[in-house]
């Protein structure tokens, strides 16, 4: 559910951005109070393993149609909502400025989308309800599945707004909408079992974790070594071998797209759009997940892909799946820092 630019018009755009800026800011003040050497390294692990997580398209079976874990609820869970919150944030940037996956203009959009109504929403007013009398599989089960459903149906149909909003008449609200939730309740049910695995792993080996993240205390003397051990290798496992087996359909955006537009990607005109394309252009270290091709290799990689194996075997694609955890786990981890810093930086005006 990553929005490319041509999907919003530049005062939604910036309206997003200035809205996420406003969660972030907020965000960033609430994590000090439970934020410490333990819970820097977790948000940076967790962070990563949701980057290698969205790599993977799963089909949606008799569509035509795929999509991947958006994940903003699962960070909630391991970290709590503000911290897990600028985790999505760290993944989003990473994804749009490295990858050319999501536009600069639609980065708020994408972020509040898939960062706000999970964080802010799902997790405290449907997760944290059926999770209250205490874990036990079933209520785990019921409490991600719920929860997953919420969250990426809020930010299906916020995507449809956006387009709304903006003028969009290539996309007609009734015909979009339609499109958009049915798909999104197909992938909030798979990542909802897949949020339900890896909490429940959790819960098996570190509870704690969970019960801090949701009283937003800090992890203390807790040992968290196997946790942060697991969850780093399942990362590398799943960027850089897993993503071979991603689906080559599109995703539930595009496919909505396409199905009502009749293309996978509108276009778009005028001087921001084309700036920021460019500027993404150049700074796409390894876009849409692979290796930079002149144009009439593209050309002929497209050409094959379509009669191309599966899975598709690529040393691009693992390598952005690496890359892509390592940057995302720096990014989250410097934040993480940066947070407790300035947070030492303040004066005491109590002293």
């Amino acid at each position: 559910m990553h929005m490319a630019d041509a999907l919003i018009s530049p005062v939604v755009g910036g309206t997003m951005w200035v809205a996420t800026a406003g969660v972030a800011a907020y965000s960033i003040k609430k994590i000090q109070k439970d934020l410490d050497e333990k819970k820097i390294p977790l948000m940076g692990v967790v962070a990563a393993f949701v980057f290698a997580a969205q790599m993977i398209n799963f089909t949606i079976p008799g569509t035509g149609s795929s999509g991947h874990i958006g994940g903003g609820l699962l960070l909630a869970i391991l970290l709590g909502p503000y911290a897990g919150f600028l985790a999505m944030a760290s993944i989003l940037t990473i994804q749009a400025l490295f990858f050319a996956d999501g536009g600069l203009l639609a980065l708020g959009c994408n972020i509040f989308n898939l960062g706000f109504f999970t964080c802010f929403i799902a997790y405290p007013l449907i997760y944290k309800p059926i999770i209250a009398r205490g874990y036990n599989l079933k209520r785990i089960v019921a409490a991600s599945l719920f929860a997953a459903i919420a969250g990426l149906q809020l930010g299906a149909f916020s995507v449809v707004l956006q387009t709304l909003f903006s003028g969009k008449t290539e996309l007609p609200f009734g015909t979009f909408v339609l499109l958009m939730q049915p798909i999104h309740l197909a992938i909030g049910l798979v990542e909802g079992l897949i949020i339900a695995a890896v909490v429940s792993f959790i819960w098996k080996e570190r509870p704690e974790i969970l019960e801090k993240a949701a009283l937003g205390k800090k992890l203390g003397s807790l040992s968290i070594q196997r946790v942060l051990t697991v969850l780093a290798l399942a990362a590398v496992l799943t960027g850089g071998v897993l993503s071979w087996f991603a689906s080559a359909n599109p995703d539930g955006l595009e496919w909505s797209v396409f199905k009502t537009a009749g293309v996978e990607e509108l276009e778009s005109s005028g001087g921001i759009y084309q700036t920021l394309s460019g500027i993404q252009n150049k700074i796409a270290l390894l876009p849409d997940y692979d290796f930079k091709a002149s144009g009439d290799e593209g050309a002929a990689a497209a050409g094959e892909g379509d009669e191309a194996s599966w899975p598709v075997v690529s040393g691009g694609t693992s390598l952005s799946g690496l890359v892509g955890s390592v940057l995302t786990l720096a990014v989250a981890v410097l934040i993480g820092f940066a947070v407790k810093f300035f947070k030492g930086k303040k004066p005491n005006f109590t002293s």
